[in-house]
């Protein structure tokens, strides 16, 4: 992979976690939440990101039960991804999100915030654990199957 800029996301149905990061660094720090209605306008958002930030990687929470086993927002987090990927010639990888939304309302709280004042910071801090636990990885994730 090459070195630069990675922006990672933590996929959601209402709202999109970012996060960005630099390969040479291996941290990562929230960027922002996307919400926005519909797929065009989502993308729109992340188009405008890409143009800014001109990352070399994409990377995409994938979640799953606690036992590894994909469930149906895995299919969605798999689909987001290959969107990703076709509409911005990105690479895409995958990482475990498991518990990072648990683990971002915990680093919130540590920092004084209560979870009114903290919501709208949750997905991207959980978008920058997803790219933390990549950066961590021995070996990056790559594409994983869809559910069937």
């Amino acid at each position: 992979m090459p070195d630069g800029t990675v922006l990672a996301f933590d996929f959601g149905e209402k709202r999109i976690g970012v996060a960005t990061g630099e390969t040479l660094l291996g941290s990562a720090h929230p960027l922002t939440t996307i919400h926005a209605e519909s797929n065009d306008d989502r993308m729109a958002a992340i188009g405008r990101l890409i143009d800014e930030w001109r990352p070399v990687q994409l990377v995409v929470g994938l979640p799953t039960h606690a036992d590894g086993t994909p469930h149906v927002m895995t299919r969605l987090a798999t689909k987001f991804g290959e969107r990703l990927q076709r509409r911005f010639h990105l690479p895409v990888a995958y990482a475990d999100e498991r518990l990072t939304s648990l683990d971002a309302e915990a680093l919130l709280r540590e920092t004084g915030r209560n979870s009114r004042a903290a919501k709208p910071l949750l997905d991207a801090v959980a978008a920058q654990l997803i790219l933390q636990t990549w950066f961590e990885s021995p070996s990056h994730v790559t594409p994983a199957q869809p559910a069937a």
